[in-house]
């Protein structure tokens, strides 16, 4: 456990950004805090270093990424097609299998430190699922959860009407998490046609948009869940403009 606990949270808006810069901007931050913590295992308590935390969000041209885990036949396109669409692939190594990012998906990467908060990952994903609910409830859309399937659902306990507004996939090594969540805002729904979504083929995908008929503001959005986050892991914010 660190000897030094540090709430202070770093956000940091990236905007439209491709994705591979942004996940070499992740895995650098994510490599310095396991640098730092590595570091302080050698030295006594009065000597060590605090970690830092990074709240990153963003959003990503069309991209379809597979999990360490995943079934690469969940991609229905030919990779030799992806141009077509506009689109790019990525076998990455989160958890969890096939998604779409595209523009008018909002995408939240916690580079966080959990010593700092608490040691659970099952916590861990569901506050981040948490901070989703309370941010679709603020627009009059409630959701929930499904026993055994990670992210975020609207009726959730109607098979027949089910449909997922929210992914989640992460990774986690010595407490500090990597990736994280894809809350379809105003998303281009028809991109999800080319994959299986998270391997799952007998439910449907939706956005905030479709649900409520009308494109929807991504700034108001972002600030409701920066601030949910944020609430909910007790971080203390500092804005930062970009990286």
């Amino acid at each position: 456990m660190n000897s030094v606990i540090n709430h202070e949270t770093k956000f940091i808006d990236l905007g439209l950004v491709d994705y591979k810069q942004a996940w070499d901007y992740q895995t650098t931050l994510f490599n310095a805090t396991l640098e730092i913590k590595a570091k302080n295992r050698a030295l006594n308590e009065a000597e060590q270093l605090p970690t830092t935390n990074h709240l990153i969000f963003c959003e990503h041209p069309h991209v379809f990424t597979l999990g360490k885990s995943g079934d690469e036949k969940n991609l229905l396109i030919k990779k030799e097609n992806l141009d077509t669409v506009q689109a790019t692939y990525y076998h990455i190594n989160r958890g969890g299998d096939i998604t779409y990012h595209g523009p008018g998906q909002l995408v939240v990467y916690p580079v966080l430190d959990l010593e700092n908060f608490f040691t659970d990952i099952h916590q861990y994903m569901r506050l981040l699922e948490e901070s989703v609910i309370q941010t679709l409830r603020e627009f009059g859309v409630e959701s929930g959860r499904i026993a055994g399937l990670t992210g975020v659902w609207l009726d959730a306990d109607n098979k027949a009407k089910t449909r997922k507004i929210c992914a989640l996939g992460v990774k986690m090594s010595r407490w500090v998490s990597l990736h994280g969540l894809a809350m379809n805002i105003n998303t281009e729904l028809n991109y999800f046609n080319h994959i299986v979504p998270c391997g799952i083929d007998d439910k449907a995908v939706t956005s905030l948009k479709n649900e409520l008929g009308e494109t929807q503001d991504m700034v108001k959005v972002k600030t409701i869940l920066r601030d949910k986050i944020a609430t909910l892991f007790g971080m203390a914010l500092e804005p930062t403009s970009g990286k």
